[in-house]
C-alpha cells in the first residue's frame, strides 16, 4: 500500500513537505511518482524518480518541487516550496511513470489559499 502524509493549508509562496511510504506491493526497482488530481480532473503525474535515483518533473513543477527517496528506496519525499493556488489538489504517490492502478492510497490534501 501506498500511504502519504504532510499535506495541509499554507499561503502562497509557502512550503510543504509530503512523504509517501510503500509497503507490500512492487519491488524497490521501480520509479515512484506523486500524482495530483483536483475535482473533476484526471490524475496528473506532477514528479517521479527512477530507481537510479534520477528526478523527472512537469513543467508546473520545475524549479520548486523536489522529489527525492528514502534510503531504504520504499519512501519518496516531495519538497514543495513556492507553492501556489493552483497546487491546490490532493496528491498521491504511486509507481511511475505507469502507476499500479488499484493500489492508489487516501493520499494528502494540499490546499494553497490566503
Amino acid at each position: 500500500e501506498f500511504v502519504e502524509s504532510g499535506g495541509g493549508l499554507v499561503q502562497p509562496g509557502e512550503s510543504l513537505r509530503l512523504s509517501c511510504t510503500v509497503s507490500g506491493i512492487g519491488d524497490h526497482t521501480l520509479g515512484l511518482g506523486w500524482y495530483r488530481q483536483t475535482p473533476g480532473q484526471q490524475r496528473d503525474l506532477v514528479a517521479f524518480i527512477t530507481n537510479t535515483d534520477r528526478p523527472n518533473y512537469a513543467d508546473s513543477a520545475k524549479g520548486r518541487f523536489t522529489i527525492s527517496r528514502g534510503d531504504l528506496k520504499n519512501t519518496v519525499y516531495l519538497e514543495m516550496n513556492s507553492l501556489k493556488p493552483e497546487d491546490t489538489a490532493v496528491y498521491y504517490c504511486n509507481f511511475a511513470p505507469s502507476p499500479l492502478i488499484n493500489a492508489w492510497g487516501p493520499g494528502t490534501q494540499v490546499s494553497v489559499s490566503s
